[in-house]
């Protein structure tokens, strides 16, 4: 069986089921049915708090073979993905599927879960670390499930992704199930990756380590999808959201880069009033954001809203009035988290609003300008951030498809090279987002439009910048590291890569 991009794998895979091969960005819309939810009444005088953990397994009645989820606000600070399935491990329950919207290396312990039966399914949007490196070799029982932001969503809403309990970290709860992440010790922000397991899995619980009186305010996550709340010391330590991934680059070759990305921008036509834009939080789409806050400023233009993941520029640029709006469905560092409590016009959106391609219209729909990164891009402008070259899993697509397919103007900014590797090749090891939602590659080396795009590449050419072809910039890449050999992989699948449609894109082989 073949997708479209000429990717070929078994139309039957074991441990995942039938396959339906991508056949294009936008080939599986159409009338689409959500799934119904069964609901438990809670009757006046019913508690909902419990004593600990141990009291909510019983109660849920945690069995072997159920799919759990988590939500990953907290990213790298999170404490109750490990603190929920250790618990499950002390009590022989086995067999067990992560549905976690992210997966990061604070996750090792489920590693040894893995190995031991404990976990032998996964499913999450972005998997990094320790637990990445357990499944390229092979160690999951079953092929992990790769979705997009938007996508798992999708599957969720509409019965593929089946959750038997959601299990939500919540920085405030009430007692009777009403959640916010905007205060408490844990304070993480928006809660958008939470909502669809809240509304849609068969039992949902809140794990909150700030419990408080009746009514929590604000309301984030209502108390008509929460059967329980348990209170515990911590849910986890909100210094783990920020990275060095979600810092401005200060590389003086990506600053170059993301300088030619904005003047791109600007040549499109697209910096103008009620204009929307996105970036990623790798540093150097961060740069991006600054160097079209300085366009902004300079052309007196005020955009309509900006989205994503927010980090600080996003939120300096709303203060100063270049955005009316921020949709923000993850809070990136501590002052996206401030700007969400204390400004009305942080709004926050759920994945779905987000980016599932499967609703009557997603917040995608509505970009303009998308700033994305690459580990690898081919010369079909096929894109690749979820293995490295050497086949390992190190990410995955996040929002990365969701944004790409919906914006009027997609930019991929990298570095033509990265640790003599170049980063432009005949074909990607994995292809997360396909070529045709990409429209311009921008390296310090030079900038190639895609030709699907007749009309940029009419706008650029009267410019000065330095256009070049994809085949010209790999030929410059690999004049420099020479042409390196294709990494050998074994036969054996052990991820699965969704296009947000829920078509398979990809398929991830072992590694040595």
């Amino acid at each position: 069986m073949k997708t479209i991009l000429g990717r070929e794998f078994p139309d039957y895979i074991d441990g995942y089921g039938k396959v339906t091969p991508f056949q294009g960005a936008l080939k599986e819309a159409g009338i689409k049915t959500r799934k119904a939810v069964k609901m438990k009444c809670v009757n006046p005088y019913d508690s909902k708090l419990l004593d600990n953990l141990e009291q909510a397994f019983d109660k849920l009645n945690m069995k072997d073979g159920m799919t759990i989820s988590f939500h990953h606000h907290l990213r790298n600070g999170d404490y109750v993905l490990n603190r929920v399935v250790e618990g499950l491990a002390k009590r022989g329950v086995k067999d067990l599927t992560i549905a976690a919207s992210a997966i990061f290396p604070i996750h090792e312990p489920l590693v040894k879960y893995i190995e031991n039966g404990v976990v032998t399914g996964l499913v999450a949007n972005y998997i990094s670390g320790p637990v990445a490196e357990a499944i390229s070799k092979g160690k999951l029982k079953k092929p992990a499930i790769m979705q997009t932001h938007g996508g798992r969503a999708r599957s969720i809403e509409s019965g593929d992704l089946l959750i038997d309990v959601a299990f939500l970290a919540a920085p405030t709860a009430d007692i009777y199930g009403n959640i916010n992440g905007v205060y408490g010790d844990s304070a993480c922000g928006t809660l958008g990756y939470a909502i669809s397991d809240a509304e849609y899995a068969d039992k949902t619980i809140a794990i909150t380590d700030n419990l408080v009186p009746f009514p929590a305010c604000p309301i984030q996550i209502s108390q008509i999808f929460v059967d329980y709340v348990v209170q515990v010391e911590s849910i986890g330590n909100p210094a783990g959201i920020v990275s060095g991934t979600t810092k401005i680059t200060k590389d003086p070759v990506a600053l170059i880069i993301a300088k030619r990305a904005a003047e791109v921008i600007k040549a499109s036509g697209l910096v103008k009033d009620g204009m929307s834009f996105q970036t990623g939080a790798g540093g150097t789409s961060l740069a991006v954001a600054l160097e079209l806050k300085d366009i902004m400023q300079r052309e007196g233009v005020v955009g309509s809203f900006a989205s994503g993941g927010v980090t600080e520029p996003l939120v300096e640029m709303l203060e100063e009035g270049l955005f009316k709006t921020l949709f923000d469905v993850q809070c990136f560092d501590l002052k996206a988290i401030s700007s969400f409590r204390n400004n009305v016009t942080h709004q926050a959106m759920s994945a779905s609003m987000y980016g599932n391609p499967h609703t009557k219209g997603a917040v995608v729909n509505c970009l303009d300008i998308m700033i994305l990164g690459a580990t690898e891009i081919d010369t079909e402008f096929n894109v690749n951030v979820t293995t490295g070259s050497n086949g390992v899993i190190m990410g995955g697509s996040g929002g990365h498809s969701d944004t790409a397919a919906g914006s009027k103007l997609s930019i991929v900014v990298t570095k033509l090279i990265n640790s003599r590797f170049p980063k432009i090749k005949d074909q990607v090891t994995t292809i997360t987002t396909p070529g045709e939602s990409i429209d311009v590659i921008v390296t310090e080396r030079g900038i190639a439009v895609n030709p699907r795009r007749a009309d940029l590449i009419e706008k650029l050419s009267s410019t000065n910048f330095p256009l070049v072809t994809i085949d010209e910039l790999k030929t410059m890449a690999e004049d420099i590291t020479g042409v390196l050999q294709t990494v050998q992989t074994l036969e054996k699948i052990v991820a699965v890569v969704e296009y947000r449609d829920g078509s398979v894109i990809d398929v991830v082989r072992g590694v040595y």
